[in-house]
């Protein structure tokens, strides 16, 4: 029998992160407590859901893209995500040495 553990958004967030950019710096920061009641915020009544994250990455593979490739980069990674229930990303995104 195997058990199969589901990761949280957070985790997958992080997940993926980490494996495409290899960063220098990150930080996935869950804000969905501080959303709770907006539209896009749901959970169960004891627990906001994941729905609301701010990333703060730095690295060097965004040496020479623009701010709005930095991001589109990032957005298009977590496509599934944002897909199943996270409503709102907030980025803090640079490229090494910035």
């Amino acid at each position: 029998m195997t058990l199969s553990i589901e990761k949280s958004v957070r985790e997958r967030i992080e997940t993926k992160l980490l494996a495409a950019f290899a960063p220098d710096f990150f930080q996935v920061i869950d804000e969905s407590a501080k959303h709770s009641g907006h539209t896009g915020q749901a959970g169960d009544g004891n627990k906001a859901a994941e729905t609301h994250f701010r990333v703060r990455l730095v690295s060097s593979k965004f040496v020479g893209m623009s701010r709005l490739e930095r991001h589109r980069s990032v957005m298009s990674l977590l496509a599934e995500e944002l897909a199943d229930g996270v409503h709102a990303l907030a980025f803090e995104i640079k490229a090494s040495g910035e």
